[in-house]
């Protein structure tokens, strides 16, 4: 399915299961988004997703993964991306995206406390605008930014303790895949201490393409196979692959490869 989005808009994925990938086609660049549950799992999905065309023709692109085993994460993901996507629609025209992406994550945080029921959501923003890219990060789930030809331009850094850990050389991707604490998160959207990390502004190339997903994906594949599947082809095809992969790694683990059920989200864009 594809959409041309000629006016200000959003698209919002929350408790989805969805089949196959969705593009959405911008006149900035083009979006893929798939939102699938975890297989063999009944409760809703605790991952939410959403695309967002500003009136001034920019793009945010935001995946968030509310905390599973916890209360209601997928109420906490769906109202992480809803505040976002509203804050920023709420933007004037031509401004600057920043101070409604910040806003947008702190309302959304005060109104899971509100809830009062321990929900969290780690939450991955980019905004998109004029060719220049810029990540917001709360939590584990990631973002990269690629090159056409597989060159990994940028990553963010995971909140949590494994991912501080590969930050500093301590481990490396193998051994953090195997740590018995890769599953923990230090920073999320519904903890009083939240704290957003604001990443560079990057100028993206025309083969660049920027990928976001859940843990779904980055605890089922190594980087190096995220990047050579996404790095070049038809969006669709991209995620198609990256699903596929991640989807029958949930199935199976060894000693060789990763494997994790989980909700599983992807967002590649490319200018």
């Amino acid at each position: 399915m594809s959409i041309i989005a000629i006016e200000p808009q959003q698209k919002l994925y929350v408790e989805s299961d969805m089949l196959a990938p969705q593009v959405v086609d911008f006149a900035q660049g083009s979006a893929a988004v798939l939102c699938r549950r975890c297989p063999g799992k009944f409760e809703p999905n605790d991952d939410s997703a959403a695309i967002v065309q500003t009136a001034s023709g920019g793009v945010v692109l935001i995946v968030a993964d509310g905390v599973g085993g916890g209360p209601l994460g997928y109420k906490a993901s769906s109202i992480a991306v809803q505040c976002v996507a509203e804050s920023v629609q709420r933007a004037e025209p031509m401004s600057d995206l920043r101070p409604a992406i910040l806003d947008g994550i702190e309302r959304a945080n005060r109104e899971i406390l509100d809830l009062g029921i321990g929900a969290a959501t780690t939450l991955s923003v980019v905004e998109i605008q004029d060719k220049v890219a810029r990540a917001y990060q709360v939590g584990d789930s990631m973002t990269l930014i690629l090159g056409g030809r597989g060159m990994l331009k940028w990553k963010s850094t995971s909140h949590s303790p494994v991912g501080y850990a590969i930050e500093s050389g301590l481990l490396n991707e193998v051994e953090a895949m195997r740590h018995n604490d890769r599953h923990l998160v230090s920073n999320l959207v519904g903890c009083p201490d939240m704290h957003i990390e604001i990443g560079p502004t990057r100028l993206l190339s025309p083969r660049d393409t920027i990928v976001v997903g859940s843990d779904g994906l980055f605890d089922n594949l190594h980087l190096a196979e995220v990047i050579e599947r996404a790095r070049c082809g038809k969006l669709v095809h991209r995620v198609k692959l990256l699903a596929s992969l991640a989807t029958e790694r949930m199935g199976k683990s060894s000693r060789d490869v990763p494997g994790k059920p989980d909700d599983l989200t992807i967002v590649l864009y490319k200018p």
